[in-house]
């Protein structure tokens, strides 16, 4: 059994129960609200922790039918039930999701990531039906494909009896501390169906039609001719889907309000599809109306090919308010472990090396396949290399994301047509056909889910390389006193004189094959590593213990060598303003600090506090500002995201 760190807490666990705290508070809103009716509770925190989860993406259609009668639709002419044609459903709904839940469970998967559930146009464009969900006719109902046959898709008429097997799906995880992550669609509704285009429902009334565009809910720019021009990838036609016109503040107050209601019904987290292709003025007025609505609700976006190199990309990623699919390592690792490029794990560094350039790159979506790209499996058909590629994403930094069906080493070629990479898109679309439990990937991200929920070395520490070559790589995550050391090898047999490893002096046992090796001096010395063999140590020290856990990051600060990041503040938890005993934060990379504090004696209780740095022979280096100021709540678990503001000496 693996041992999960505290969730982040209820809404009645927000609130204080001391009388004292309470004054303050009230004083507190008082001062700055007079007239507000806000609830208190959203003093309290700004978004969820996600870093210890791990993802599985799901195309609904593709996946199980558990609900035979729903599968015809509400047109049949959409349904191939022999599951021939690429471009046809066939039948996957959230009743089969239901029915693998336990299978889920079992692998490791703490939450679920599924293609848009909104209500599709029922139609052909370019012989494919929607089963993907992007082409959105209704953001407030449901398809009804996914749902029982008898089921009201309005999500406005069964807010109140939540009896549809979208409700029951939710429920089923909850159950199970599972989450829900939808995928949600702002920048377009639908192309052109047979003269029909943007037709646009709210809760089943037309309120937009992209033909009859008298209120201004699309762009007229026609589609993207020149992808470096960024006017036009904001602005223009994406593959001829109608795109909204984000100027229209009608269109931003319906699309806030639909999302607003599926979280409504129980939703934990958003993943949002073609973010590059919108403004970020607009996202960051999203994420902030839906933050306000939700605060614990965990968001992140698709900058397709996003890259560390990318400025735009970068910028999005620190300033509008969401995280991204990191896009760059899952090259690099395509690369590196599916094309076996010469170059090989020195590209998967090569990206890590940039990750100070994010404000929270332990926060960056990982992943190695999905719904737009050649499955790993047809760029290399080896399991080993598969293996690999699932071992490097559970353990980096990030958050792992596993496309479904990767447990069964699921592809299909259909489409190769001599392309070495094979499956395109609908062809990486297959149906789920299997669920085996023995296989090999199936165990390894078992075990490698549980390590990501135990030790906080993988979910929030450092990444450090301990030995590189195009076929052996070898590094670190740390977190205060607890380390994980993964070593593999993608080349021939090979033993290695020397390796750092951080960890304790003694015995360690391999997580995935139970093998045990000695460590000495923090060293494995004549270390031999098999070809494509994976090895996996953990140890777990203390972990951060008190009756509120405040996550603090800190961007923005440049340090040297011997110099010490740290928190002070007027409570014993930070010092009561004595430097001396102020609370160290731990080094991530070179923009970014955490650490966790524990809060006792003050939780329940409004503090001020202040950045400054301890420097070995040099007088301390403070913040140049008064303080800031939070109220921390009675119990559980928050976060602070805070920049460094420019210091003076003491």
């Amino acid at each position: 059994m693996v041992s999960t760190p505290p969730s982040q807490f209820s809404s009645e666990q927000y609130k204080t129960s001391k009388p004292q705290a309470e004054e303050e508070i009230e004083s507190l809103v008082r001062e700055e609200k007079p007239e507000s009716d806000i609830d208190l509770e959203f003093l309290y925190t700004r978004d969820i922790e996600f870093r210890q989860e791990t993802i599985y993406f799901i195309v609904v259609d593709r996946f199980y039918d558990g609900d035979l009668e729903n599968s015809e639709g509400p047109n049949p002419e959409l349904y191939d039930p022999e599951r021939k044609n690429w471009g046809l459903y066939w039948g996957g709904d959230l009743q089969g999701i239901i029915d693998k839940l336990d299978y889920l469970k079992n692998l490791g998967v703490t939450a679920l990531w599924l293609t848009p559930l909104f209500e599709q146009v029922e139609d052909l464009f370019v012989e494919q039906a929607a089963i993907h969900g992007y082409w959105t006719k209704d953001f407030k109902r449901i398809n009804p494909r996914f749902i029982g046959k008898d089921e009201n898709p309005s999500l406005n008429q069964t807010q109140d009896t939540r009896d549809t097997a979208f409700d029951r799906l939710i429920e089923e995880l909850h159950k199970r501390n599972m989450k829900l992550v939808l995928d949600i669609v702002c920048n377009h509704s639908n192309p052109d169906f047979s003269g029909k285009k943007g037709e646009l429902y709210d809760d089943g009334v037309k309120i937009a039609d992209y033909n009859e565009d008298d209120n201004h809910w699309y762009h007229h720019y026609g589609e993207v001719t020149d992808w470096e021009d960024e006017w036009q990838v904001q602005n223009c036609e994406l593959a001829g889907l109608a795109t909204f016109n984000e100027n229209n503040i009608e269109y931003r107050n319906y699309i806030k309000a639909a999302i607003k209601q599926w979280l409504d019904r129980g939703v934990d987290a958003l993943r949002v599809d073609t973010v590059k292709h919108m403004p970020i003025w607009f996202w960051q007025e999203f994420n902030s109306d839906i933050r306000a609505y939700k605060p614990d609700v965990f968001i992140f976006g698709e900058w397709i090919y996003a890259s560390p190199h990318d400025d735009r990309s970068v910028e999005f990623a620190n300033y509008s308010g969401m995280t991204i699919l990191d896009f760059g390592l899952c090259m690099a690792i395509r690369h590196a472990l599916g094309t076996w490029d010469e170059s090989g794990f020195h590209l998967v560094q090569d990206v890590l090396n940039e990750d100070y350039r994010y404000n929270g790159a332990t926060e960056l979506i990982t992943f190695i396949d999905n719904h737009d790209m050649h499955r790993f499996g047809s760029l290399n058909p080896d399991p080993d290399a598969l293996r690999m590629a699932i071992a490097l994403i559970m353990t980096s930094r990030g958050i792992p994301c596993i496309y479904y069906g990767t447990e069964q080493y699921l592809h299909d070629d259909t489409n190769a047509d001599g392309n070495p990479y094979g499956n395109n898109d609908p062809y990486n679309r297959p149906m789920m056909d299997q669920w085996d439990t023995d296989t090999a990937i199936y165990q390894d991200m078992r075990l490698l889910s549980g390590l990501r929920r135990l030790n906080p070395a993988v979910s929030m520490g450092s990444q450090w390389q301990k030995y590189l070559t195009p076929d052996v790589y070898c590094y670190i995550r740390r977190y205060r006193d607890s380390v994980v050391f993964v070593a593999m090898n993608r080349g021939e047999s090979v033993t290695l004189d020397a390796v750092e490893t951080e960890l304790p002096d003694g015995e360690h046992t391999d997580i995935l094959s139970r093998q045990k090796y000695e460590v000495k001096d923090g060293q494995l010395t004549e270390f031999p590593l098999d070809s494509k063999q994976i090895v996996v140590f953990s140890h777990v020290g203390e972990r951060v213990k008190g009756q509120t856990i405040v996550r603090v990051q800190l961007n923005g600060v440049e340090t040297q060598p011997g110099e010490m990041v740290v928190v002070i503040g007027d409570c014993p938890e930070l010092g009561n303003w004595d430097i001396a005993k102020a609370y160290p934060l731990e080094y991530i990379n070179t923009n970014t600090w955490f650490a966790e504090i524990p809060f006792n004696e003050s939780a329940g209780k409004l503090i001020h506090y202040k950045y400054a740095m301890w420097r070995e022979g040099q007088s301390p280096l403070r913040e140049n500002l008064v303080s800031r100021r939070w109220v921390i709540a009675s119990e559980g678990t928050v976060k602070w995201r805070d920049t460094w503001a420019a210091g003076r000496e003491s």
